[in-house]
């Protein structure tokens, strides 16, 4: 084979191999996206019509001709629209607040010079190996005991302080040049400054990443909710979305239609951030 016809096959092959990676990539996404379709259509049809399309498989299985918006009018006369407003309020809340937490306990972690660091950092990152769900119940004891129950605040404090945006951040900010600190230091800035007018800026997409990261524990969470919001005034979305199975019988249809609402507004979040948190994961800080 001669040298001119290896160097045309080389791009041919990388463009084949390419083609073939990204029919691979577009059928594994169909997958993923599979299970959110056939609960969108579920959503539209009766609730006694959600399993009869199942055996055999069938186009209407996937598709319906006859959709109907009745599962989302009674949707209105549950507890989910209150419900999903207090998710987001709670969900923007920690965002806000654990953010500035976070971000100040990552910059202390990685800038800032003290003795048991390495310590505090360790402790750091035990606090989000272990499940919340194992300290779930000794906590709601102790906001009991401090009358944080069916409060605001009892539903966004365990949210705050959040170890993996801590560990998020703190990765993101030792790769930031040192020797931008010491022209801060030199420009008279203190501890502070350097933080708000030099780590900040730099860090937008590692702060969306970590708040993403703060938003989703949060909007997810069951199992705080459950043991401290049990009043329908502070109920939060997972939790209104169970109460909407009866003693005896289940509506599939109301069931997934609560379902979509709350999942298209982290789903809108998440794709509207996209760029910024494939960003942040993906770099380390300033080349």
């Amino acid at each position: 084979m001669s040298a001119a016809t290896a160097h045309t096959g080389t791009p041919r092959r990388r463009t084949l191999a390419y083609l073939g990676l990204s029919v691979l990539g577009a059928c594994i996404g169909l997958l993923f996206l599979l299970p959110l379709w056939w609960t969108f259509v579920n959503s539209l049809r009766p609730g006694g019509d959600t399993f009869r399309y199942l055996n055999p498989l069938q186009w209407e299985t996937f598709f319906t001709a006859t959709p109907t918006l009745s599962n989302y009018a009674a949707l209105l006369h549950s507890d989910l629209g209150l419900a999903t407003l207090n998710s987001v309020i709670v969900s923007a809340i920690t965002v806000v607040v654990g953010l500035a937490i976070c971000s100040m306990a990552a910059f202390a972690l990685a800038a800032i010079p003290f003795r048991g660091s390495g310590a505090v950092f360790i402790v750091v990152v035990v606090s989000f190996l272990i499940p919340f769900d194992a300290i779930a119940i000794p906590l709601a004891n102790l906001f009991r005991d401090w009358n944080l129950q069916n409060t605001y605040a009892g539903l966004i404090l365990p949210g705050l302080g959040n170890g993996m945006a801590i560990f998020l951040l703190r990765t993101f900010f030792l790769a930031i040049p040192k020797d931008l600190v010491e022209a801060g230091r030199l420009d008279g800035l203190g501890w502070w400054g350097i933080f708000r007018r030099i780590y900040l800026p730099l860090s937008v997409p590692s702060l969306i990443g970590a708040g993403l990261t703060l938003f989703l524990f949060q909007w997810q969470s069951y199992m705080w909710p459950l043991l401290n919001g049990t009043d329908s005034q502070h109920i939060l979305g997972p939790i209104a979305l169970s109460n909407l199975q009866g003693q005896f019988n289940v509506d599939y249809g109301v069931m997934f239609a609560g379902s979509i609402v709350l999942t298209v507004i982290p789903l809108a979040i998440i794709i509207g951030f996209q760029r910024y948190f494939i960003q942040s994961v993906s770099t380390t800080g300033l080349k």
